[in-house]
This record gives structure tokens, C-alpha cells and sequence, in this order.
């Protein structure tokens, strides 16, 4: 059974595995869950991504972006499973052996497309929690529910890896921006037109 988290805690995936008394994964998938609420509006369409950021807090370039438009980085390193338009999430996965050196951070986000023309924001979302499991196995090692209310953002950084003491930990973030996905992106150093 997955260990729980609560908004803003950290954990080592090496304390992860030594709790769970399994191997330490080196392959990971980040799964984005949620639950759009019923409305008479347009349908929902969320969509996962994941942006690796060096110790300034910003991607190297464009080609540190992985999203549904580009689903590998780093000769995959870093692998989108595929856009989700029906609800219920994605799954990002991370190699953690070989993502780049020069990536401290990898950051999962999730979006609202067209979100400013179908008027809808985190707010109108429910049970969105996320899901560290070890690729090899399916094993759920972390879970993370996103309680807040974000009835005005139309962005959420849902979690983050990073590195710490030669490995990787993981920070349970939970945090909502406004803007959509140009916001986010611009602010991590993602040119977004």
C-alpha cells in the first residue's frame, strides 16, 4: 500500500523503498489523477506534463519540456504515456538513472486546456490526487490528494523529484497558478507562443 502525503511533506524514495521493504526503483511513473465535476458546460480536457529544471529553477531549453505535443526527452529519460481526453489522468514516466546532471528537479504539472474560451478552472475538479509507482513492478510506493480549492487557478504543479544526497526525493507541492499552461511554462524558461 502506497505511503500518504500531505500537502508540502518530503521523503527520500530511498526511505520509500526501506519502508515498503522493496528494491529501490530507478524507473517511475508520475500518474496525474482527477475527476472533472458534472457541468452543463464544454467537456474537460486536463493534460499532464513534466518539466526538468536545473538548480536555477528553469529548463535548459524548449527540449526539457515534456508534454502531450512532445512525449520524450533525453532519448527517454523522460517518456509522456499519451494524452488523456476522457478523464481520469496520465502517466508520465522518469528513468531517474539517466536523466541529465544538469536536472535537479523534475516538476509535474497539470493544465485546463482552453481553459480562458471554456470558462473552467481547478475549482470544477475533483479527486485529483497523484501516484508514484515503480514502472517495473506497478508497485504504488507515494500518494498525494490535492484538497485545496482552487476555484481561480487554471494550472496546479501537482508534485516534484528531486535531487538530494545522491538520489532522488520526492515534495508533495499541491500549488495552483492562474494562466494556464503559457503561465507555468513562461515561468519555469519554457518559450511558449
Amino acid at each position: 500500500m502506497a505511503i500518504s502525503l500531505a500537502k508540502g511533506q518530503r521523503i527520500s524514495l530511498e526511505k520509500v523503498a526501506e519502508d515498503l521493504g522493496i528494491t529501490l526503483p530507478t524507473v517511475v511513473d508520475i500518474e496525474l489523477h482527477w475527476k472533472e465535476r458534472a457541468t452543463d458546460g464544454k467537456p474537460f480536457d486536463l493534460d499532464a506534463s513534466l518539466l526538468l529544471l536545473n538548480e536555477q529553477g528553469k529548463v535548459n531549453g524548449d527540449f526539457d519540456f515534456c508534454c502531450y505535443a512532445q512525449k520524450t526527452l533525453h532519448k527517454g529519460a523522460v517518456v509522456h504515456q499519451g494524452d488523456n481526453r476522457t478523464g481520469g489522468g496520465e502517466t508520465i514516466r522518469v528513468n531517474l538513472a539517466t536523466v541529465p546532471a544538469n536536472s535537479t528537479r523534475a516538476v509535474a504539472v497539470v493544465t485546463i486546456f482552453e481553459h480562458d474560451l471554456r470558462h473552467q478552472t481547478f475549482g470544477q475538479v475533483d479527486d485529483a490526487y497523484v501516484l508514484l509507482k515503480d514502472a517495473s513492478t506497478g508497485t504504488e510506493l507515494l500518494r498525494f490528494d490535492l484538497t485545496d480549492d482552487m476555484s481561480t487557478q487554471t494550472a496546479m504543479l501537482f508534485c516534484e523529484l528531486y535531487r538530494k544526497n545522491n538520489g532522488w526525493s520526492f515534495n508533495a507541492v499541491g500549488q495552483g497558478y492562474e494562466g494556464g499552461l503559457k503561465a507555468i511554462a513562461t515561468n519555469y524558461g519554457v518559450d511558449v507562443e
